[in-house]
């Protein structure tokens, strides 16, 4: 007997070595679609950073319509490949970093901040704000730079509007970057702001749920979008920060706490929630609830890159891995110790690298 069960166990010990070996040389993970980036590369090289800050060469407004005015700019080399930063959110407005992604020697920059969002004006404006508005502003800033094609960069809800923009003018769309998927579907609302990621920061999510009335609290969306939308400054104003505060709380693995403090900045967070809350009870505008990926064939052809954080619980791993199997020509990047911020080394490591390649640059991967 004990000659049997030495060596049974020794035979599971071999089967189990064998297993890790296997995982250890299949690029990716156990879902099959992706492959480990950031610290999970092989190889062991130093993960990249930023590059330095620049300043723009050029800003302007785009007057849109419907008392939009829409701030952009441009930076880095104005003869060289274009690429349209396209922020999240919705409502979330670019950042002096947001420009750093790039190679200044090799690309045309080109940050716009969303209708209502950021330097755009006015500020928090739900007037004619949709994604199809949105569609529409970046190919009229196309057309006004004279671009023909451009790279689309995108993160969570920039993840989105890229998708949606590139599938309705693929032609216009030379590669496309992403980070933290994000498919504007009933269920990843629900998973992050009704109850899932409630369960991975139960104390986040107490501030934020209490906030609303116990009566009210079964649709925790639609109650704080009556808030922001209230005419009453002060309940604009609460709700805002508790929203924000909620999904900063929550967007890094490790939570970062001048993150978290943009809760307290109420101009950023009256734009980022009341903006957030109106596409989300609308769900993006979308005409199927499964828009992106039923319409993803359009976009195949297109060079992609995407990242995505094993531990993302603001845009779940499953969104990225769905749109992994419909478009399989992508490259799909798993930060295996990661979260949501593209300000996670991982995410940045990554992004930086992808942006590098599609610029010609050889980053030795």
């Amino acid at each position: 007997l004990k000659q049997f069960v030495s060596l049974f166990i020794g035979t599971l010990i071999m089967a189990n070595n064998h297993s890790l070996d296997a995982l250890s040389t299949t690029p990716g993970t156990l879902i099959g679609t992706g492959k480990l980036g950031g610290l999970g590369r092989s190889g062991a090289q130093p993960l990249r950073k930023l590059y330095p800050p620049i300043e723009p060469y050029a800003t302007g407004i785009l007057e849109v319509g419907s008392g939009h005015s829409v701030y952009y700019e441009e930076c880095g080399n104005p003869n060289g490949k274009p690429v349209i930063f396209i922020h999240g959110g919705p409502g979330g407005g670019c950042t002096e970093g947001n420009r750093c992604f790039f190679d200044p020697k090799l690309y045309r920059i080109i940050l716009m901040d969303q209708r209502g969002s950021g330097r755009s004006k006015p500020t928090a404006s739900l007037v004619d704000n949709t994604t199809w508005d949105l569609v529409r502003d970046l190919e009229t800033l196309r057309e006004k730079l004279g671009i023909e094609q451009w790279m689309c960069f995108g993160g969570s809800w920039g993840s989105t509007l890229a998708l949606v923009y590139a599938i309705e003018h693929p032609a216009r769309v030379s590669e496309l970057v992403m980070r933290g998927i994000f498919l504007m579907k009933d269920e990843e609302l629900q998973f992050f702001f009704q109850q899932g990621t409630s369960m991975i920061f139960p104390d986040a999510y107490q501030a934020y749920s209490q906030h609303i009335p116990v009566a009210e609290r079964n649709d925790l969306i639609s109650a704080y979008y009556s808030r922001l939308t209230s005419n009453d400054e002060p309940t604009r104003r609460e709700a805002a920060k508790f929203w924000t505060t909620w999904e900063m709380s929550t967007s890094f693995a490790k939570p970062n706490v001048e993150y978290i403090l943009k809760g307290d900045d109420a101009e950023f967070a009256a734009a980022f929630a009341r903006i957030e809350t109106h596409y989300f009870v609308n769900l993006g505008w979308l005409p199927t609830p499964d828009h992106i990926l039923e319409s993803v064939d359009k976009i195949r052809h297109i060079p992609t890159v995407f990242t995505h954080g094993r531990y993302d619980v603001v845009c779940p791993f499953k969104s990225a891995f769905d749109l992994s199997q419909k478009f399989p020509e992508a490259e799909f990047i798993v930060c295996g110790q990661s979260g949501h911020s593209a300000g996670e080394e991982e995410h940045t490591s990554e992004l930086v690298m992808a942006c590098d390649r599609f610029a010609g640059k050889d980053c030795g991967v």
